[in-house]
C-alpha cells in the first residue's frame, strides 16, 4: 500500500485540553470577581479556543473594546495551565500507532497558534511523532480555509488526495472537503449532540478513537476502488 498522511485536529480530536483552557477561563473570572463555571458548561466550547472561552465565560467578541486585553490575559493563564491536566483521548495513542504502522504518516492541523500547540504536542511525546504540527497562525488563513491543511501536505510532499484529515467540528470538515481531502468527524470529543452532524458531510463518523484506523482503511480502500 502507498504511503499516506491523516491530519488531525487538536483540540476534542488528539487531545483533550477542555480542563486546562477551562481553567485558564475560571483563573480571568476570579480576576474579575466572578465565580468559576463547572466544566461540563465550558467543555463544547473548548473546540473554539480563546475566542469561544471568552464568549462563553465573559461574553466578549472580537468586536469589544476589551477583548484584545482579556484575550492577552487569558493567553497568560492557558500558559501556565497547558499541561496540567490535559491528555490524549482514550485509545488515540493506539490508533495512530497502527495507522503508522500500516505506513502512513500523521500529522496536526489545529487554529491554535503555534506557541502554544508546539509544546504541548512535545510534551505529549507520541510516538511516533507527529510529521508537522501546523497552528492556526501557520498559513495566511485558519481553518475552515483550506490553507493550513495544504501547507501540511506540503511538508509531509504529499497531494491533498492522498491525505485524510480527521476532526471534531463542521468547520473542520469544511476545511478538509475544501482541501480535497476524505474526512472523518469524531463525534468523542467536543461534539455538541444538538449539532446536525450529519449536514457536515464528512465521509466517515467515528464515536471512539479505537475505530479511527478502520475508518481510515475503509476510506483508502474505496479511493484505490475508484482510482
Amino acid at each position: 500500500m502507498s504511503r499516506h498522511g491523516v491530519l488531525l485536529d487538536l483540540d476534542g480530536t488528539l487531545l483533550d485540553t477542555a480542563p486546562d483552557l477551562a481553567g485558564a477561563l475560571n483563573d480571568l473570572r476570579r480576576e474579575r470577581g466572578l465565580t468559576p463555571l463547572p466544566l461540563a458548561a465550558l467543555r463544547h466550547t473548548a473546540s473554539m479556543g480563546g475566542r469561544g472561552m471568552l464568549f462563553r465565560g465573559l461574553g466578549l467578541t472580537p468586536n469589544d473594546t476589551e477583548y484584545s486585553d482579556a484575550y492577552g490575559r487569558f493567553l497568560t493563564c492557558y500558559r501556565k495551565r497547558l499541561v496540567d491536566i490535559v491528555q490524549p483521548f482514550p485509545g488515540i495513542r493506539a490508533a495512530l500507532g497502527e495507522i503508522a504502522a500500516a505506513g502512513h504518516v500523521w500529522g496536526v492541523v489545529t487554529n491554535k497558534m503555534s506557541a502554544l500547540a508546539n509544546p504541548l504536542m512535545t510534551a505529549m511525546a507520541f510516538s511516533p511523532p507527529p510529521a508537522c504540527v501546523i497552528g492556526g497562525d501557520s498559513a495566511a488563513r485558519a481553518k475552515p480555509h483550506p490553507d493550513p491543511l495544504l501547507l501540511a501536505c506540503e511538508q509531509l510532499g504529499l497531494a491533498p488526495a492522498d491525505c485524510i484529515y480527521v476532526g471534531d467540528s463542521d468547520r473542520d470538515i469544511a476545511a478538509g472537503r475544501a482541501a480535497g481531502m476524505p474526512t472523518i468527524g469524531v463525534l468523542y470529543g467536543y461534539f455538541d449532540g444538538d449539532e446536525d452532524v450529519a449536514g457536515w458531510g464528512a465521509d466517515q463518523l467515528i464515536t471512539q478513537a479505537s475505530e479511527l484506523p478502520a475508518a481510515v482503511a475503509d476510506l483508502l480502500s474505496i479511493r484505490e476502488t475508484h482510482a
